[in-house]
């Protein structure tokens, strides 16, 4: 009997794909290697050629939401806050060297290796925050690049607003992440306006007491205080940013030829790639928490110190560069719309990992739309969503970064204990369990995160108290 071609393409084999369906996947995979930074390895690399997924989760940690929360630090509490920066690089370090690791050991993402390993209420649940949280994240990125634009060009903010939001959404879908990365990480170099800033003999910094509040903690009662702690804590140890390194060390196989697909790595973990998974994070975290620092110490010299202790909008927030002069707007201006634009893509995109590994879909960002369009329609979700809710209720911009970085507090509680669960499961990651040092860091991660949430809401039940240091 004939078998006529297009009847052999609409056959399935027993994974239900058809040759092509298998052909287009393989087209995709191609692109990824021939489009990758590194193009398709079979060698060892040296580390700095490894660099990639924890340094853009570095940058991407210094999102507005970021450059939001540290402001309001160093605004509303001057240097009180700073002994936050030592306390949490080793944290972000061991946490982030964690969803790195099972994405490499693994070659999949976290939601993936819930569903196999977890209870389902426990995979629905931990998708259900990550998504809700990173949806405020969205919407309150949105709502200050959006004012940002509007404080230095103006302008209608429903125009402005509407222009990112397409922007992200587009660029997401259409332009590979990497080439997307490569351009807009020179808009985080703006960030440096807050290292220049600090370090003007005008602003007059107190060195002494910088470096007293950098090493000797201080305490308060007072509910602002402790709610900026927890923001300070959620914006730098973020959840979505465990999602997406996991997901993003996922796409690095795939690129590299370890893994023809997201859970079919087909290659043993090599120690080296362990290494440069490690360096790659460290120089992440460190190079974010240099930023904070820098941002935290200028707020506090240019606002806290002159009596400004409340910033709502982008102007306000901006004033902390006004020793620039009325370039000081441009550089906010330009430091929160590129590290908005990176950070968007991944709250979105770490959620679409999360949704698609859940459902069973395709998912990768290596992959075209038509091949997972699960997975870039969620995408497509979250930031229409988040675009919609600066629409529904009026909120001050850097407060809406805030209150985003505090729900991301609360709700990395319950997923920092889910992460430390995998990491110490043989059956997951084999041997490559926690070792002493990432148990102790991780744990104290929990205990320190859980304490901070736990008295926020305790005070504010009580209400303010007297503060001590």
């Amino acid at each position: 009997m004939e078998i006529r071609w297009l009847d052999l393409l609409k056959r399935k084999d027993v994974q239900g794909v058809t040759p092509a369906e298998h052909a287009a996947d393989m087209g995709d995979l191609e692109n990824a290697r021939v489009d990758a930074p590194n193009g398709s390895i079979e060698q060892r690399k040296p580390f700095w050629k490894g660099l990639g997924p924890g340094l853009i989760t570095g940058v991407a940690d210094d999102d507005p939401s970021g450059i939001g929360t540290y402001s309001v630090t160093g605004a509303q509490f001057g240097y009180g806050l700073l002994w936050l920066t030592p306390v949490c690089i080793p944290l972000m370090i061991a946490v982030q060297e964690m969803c790195g690791r099972i994405g490499i050991v693994t070659g999949s993402g976290l939601a993936s290796v819930i569903k196999r390993h977890y209870p389902k209420w426990l995979l629905y649940g931990a998708v259900l925050l990550l998504i809700g949280a990173n949806v405020f994240n969205i919407y309150a990125d949105l709502n200050v690049m959006a004012a940002s634009a509007q404080m230095l060009f103006g302008g209608a903010f429903a125009l402005w607003l509407a222009l990112f939001a397409g922007v992200t959404v587009t660029a997401q879908i259409f332009v590979p992440y990497h080439l997307y990365v490569r351009i807009l990480r020179w808009l985080c170099l703006a960030l440096l306006a807050y290292v220049i800033t600090a370090l003007l003999p005008a602003v007059k910094n107190d060195w002494g007491q910088i470096a007293r509040n950098f090493f000797i903690p201080s305490w308060s009662q007072d509910p602002a205080f402790i709610m900026t702690v927890v923001g300070y804590l959620g914006t730098t140890i973020s959840p979505y940013l465990f999602f997406w390194q996991a997901g993003q060390e996922v796409e690095e196989e795939i690129a590299d030829s370890t893994a023809d697909a997201p859970g079919q790595r087909s290659k043993p973990v090599r120690a080296d790639e362990i290494r440069n998974l490690r360096a790659d994070t460290a120089i992440g975290m460190v190079a974010s928490q240099a930023a904070t620092f820098f941002i935290i110490i200028c707020t506090a010299a240019t606002l806290h110190s002159k009596g400004i202790t409340d910033i709502n909008t982008a102007q306000d927030a901006a004033k902390a560069l006004l020793p620039l002069g009325k370039s000081g707007y441009w550089l906010f201006t330009l430091g929160i719309l590129g590290t908005g634009l990176l950070a968007i893509p991944t709250l979105a995109g770490s959620a679409a990992y999360a949704v698609a590994e859940t459902f069973g879909w395709r998912y990768g960002l290596y992959r075209r739309f038509k091949r997972a369009r699960g997975f870039y329609l969620t995408i497509f979700a979250m930031i229409f969503i988040g675009y919609g809710m600066n629409f529904v209720q009026a909120i001050s911009p850097v407060k809406a970064l805030f209150y985003s970085a505090v729900l991301n507090g609360v709700v990395a509680v319950p997923l920092l204990i889910v992460l430390m669960l995998i990491c110490n499961n043989r059956k997951i990651v084999k041997s490559k369990v926690n070792g002493r040092i990432s148990n102790i860091l991780g744990w104290i991660t929990v205990v320190i995160m859980a304490t901070a949430v736990a008295l926020m809401f305790w005070a504010m039940w009580t209400g303010p108290g007297q503060s001590s240091s």
